[in-house]
């Protein structure tokens, strides 16, 4: 839970940034794409870190339904908001954002580990 609320203040600060970004300055929305998908993976990477950490095992196995559950809100919000499926390139991001947010639990679990080894 702690790590789809990071995620979703991590998009929600980041949008509020950008917006601001893009409305008072000359940027286009296509020149910031690589921006806004890179802090798309830090912030599911970040998510699944926080996830894993917290739990302390498996963090594969968090860190991928962390994502996952992010995906399927994301998914809902769409389906049930504007009347669309994922498209190919959604697909493709999303089993991406889950492998990260895996990446990061697992990263999460071992950290979490080592310091309560170490302490």
């Amino acid at each position: 839970m702690y790590g789809l609320i990071f995620i979703f203040a991590f998009a929600s600060i980041a949008s509020l940034i950008f917006s601001f970004v893009l409305r008072f300055t000359s940027a286009q929305e296509s020149t910031l794409q690589y921006v806004v998908t890179a802090l798309s993976f830090i912030g599911l990477f970040g998510g699944g870190f926080l996830s894993g950490g917290k739990r302390k095992e498996k963090g594969w196995l968090i860190g991928g339904v962390t994502g996952l559950i992010y995906s399927l809100i994301v998914f809902l919000f769409q389906y049930l908001g504007y009347d669309r499926l994922f498209s190919a390139e959604q697909v493709i991001y999303h089993t991406c954002y889950t492998l990260i947010s895996m990446m990061g639990g697992i990263l999460g679990v071992n950290i979490a580990t080592n310091n309560s080894r170490t302490a």
